[in-house]
């Protein structure tokens, strides 16, 4: 997660919080900006990574998806997300997380100083 958004660009600058989840070829992004009115809002990118071209040559380009929620709908989309959720654990149960989701961090307990 990014701490200081000072050096980076003037759209970089409205990130107040950001949070990154790695997920296969995709990266989702979890964000809280502020508009030019001063209102905080919550921003999810998916990012994912398309490899084209020559395989010893391969070209990489990202495509992105952003959504935006604003404070006032919070309590009808995470309502709305929570059903659809259940829904698809009740129709084909949990899902099992792909390996680099448990592995993707490092713990403290693991590192030796």
């Amino acid at each position: 997660m990014k701490e200081n958004f000072k050096d980076y660009g003037s759209k970089e600058r409205d990130i107040l919080f950001s949070k990154s989840i790695k997920a296969g070829k995709r990266l989702y992004y979890v964000d809280v900006k502020k508009s030019s009115k001063g209102d905080m809002y919550l921003s999810l990118t998916e990012s994912k990574r398309i490899v084209s071209g020559d395989p010893e040559m391969p070209q990489f380009s990202f495509e992105k998806h952003k959504l935006f929620v604003y404070p006032e709908d919070f309590e009808k989309f995470t309502g709305a997300l929570a059903d659809a959720m259940r829904f698809i654990y009740e129709q084909q149960g949990p899902v099992e997380q792909r390996p680099e989701d448990s592995q993707g961090e490092i713990q403290l307990e693991e590192i030796e100083f």
